[in-house]
């Protein structure tokens, strides 16, 4: 956890909202200068931030609608600070909890030095980003129309081919197996597969967007991520636009943290409680890095016959676990160092 120790004149902490946002300043010695409540306006929030500006540091959690107030204080040279919402136990474990307290406990925090800090993502790249989670979602959702379609071939006991149903000749094979069923069933798995095929055509457009914003944002870390074993298009971007800039994380070790490729232990009195907060982190990182290490496992006799070694000493799901995370260190140190994917580092 990492918290905010610099020194301003002015501390401004504000609980943001979709229809208004609620501010607080207060001085070095930690007496109230102004606390009101406002409309989510640019023009009214400059009315009160200007005469402070350049002796004053602005400070939010972080929840859905921090983008604007980000872009608005790094176009006008205002200090800007992100909150961890998980981490600012202040706020939450309060008895009482208002906006109006809400926005001084986070000028509080930030005058104080406890202020966790969570990472402002670039704006350059962040709404690519977004349409990247999206496109996932957008594929899980693809998944569970595939899934009602055969899950439907169970139920009424129809003999269902073993076909992708990502391609038209398939989805029509699909369909003759309906031909005689219920009306309404055949409407429902009509639905099903019209929706596959018009989400392949989006969903492959949204890609092709992504992979050219990619070599335009940062194509030497997308060409060093291709040079993994296994790791193709979507994982690739996955990893470039989670991480953002490599230079953030301090050492290998908080990358993994970050990454949620290691546990954290809890020790209290010299006793071990075993692990906690497995969950805080990157799940997008994570679920990219598990995905890799299946991947890189197929056709690679040398990583199988590494795999084999990990399994004589662990379970498969801890072998699976640490591979996991020796390839997050090779891609931690292949974009610092900018260097190429190098197999001997990970298999010794």
């Amino acid at each position: 956890m990492r918290f905010y120790n610099e020194t301003h004149p002015y501390y401004c902490g504000i609980d943001l909202h979709a229809r208004s946002l609620y501010i607080c300043i207060i001085n070095g010695n930690g007496i109230v200068v102004l606390h009101k409540e406002i409309k989510p306006s640019t023009e009214k929030l400059c009315e009160i931030l200007a005469p402070f500006i350049d002796n004053i540091v602005v400070g939010v959690e972080c929840m859905d609608c921090w983008y604007w107030l980000s872009d608005y204080c790094e176009n006008n040279n205002i200090k800007f600070i992100l909150g961890h919402a998980l981490y600012m136990k202040a706020i939450h474990a309060g008895k009482a909890k208002n906006d109006r307290i809400d926005s001084y406990k986070i000028a509080i925090l930030m005058r104080s030095g406890t202020f966790p800090l969570a990472y402002v993502y670039a704006e350059e790249m962040r709404a690519t980003r977004d349409l990247l989670r999206r496109r996932n979602r957008m594929v899980n959702y693809r998944a569970q129309l595939k899934a009602h379609v055969k899950n439907t071939t169970n139920q009424y006991n129809l003999l269902a081919p073993t076909v992708n149903l990502r391609y038209p000749k398939s989805r029509e094979s699909m369909r003759n197996i309906f031909k005689q069923a219920n009306e309404s069933v055949l409407c429902s798995v009509n639905l099903d597969l019209d929706t596959v095929e018009h989400m392949n055509k989006d969903i492959s457009k949204v890609e092709r967007h992504i992979e050219a914003m990619a070599k335009q944002h940062n194509t030497q870390d997308y060409s060093l991520l291709k040079s993994i074993p296994g790791v193709g298009q979507i994982i690739a971007l996955t990893i470039l636009y989670e991480i953002g800039n490599i230079n953030r994380f301090a050492s290998v070790q908080n990358f993994a943290s970050y990454s949620c490729l290691i546990k954290c232990k809890a020790d209290s009195g010299g006793k071990s409680y075993g692990s906690r907060g497995n969950k805080i982190g990157n799940g997008h990182l994570k679920l990219a890095f598990s995905q890799m290490s299946a991947l890189y496992l197929r056709d690679n006799s040398e990583a199988q016959l590494y795999f084999k070694k990990l399994q004589k000493r662990m379970s498969k799901a801890k072998a699976l676990a640490v591979l996991s995370h020796k390839l997050g260190r090779c891609v931690y140190y292949m974009l610092k160092n900018k260097s190429l994917f190098d197999k001997n580092r990970l298999l010794n």
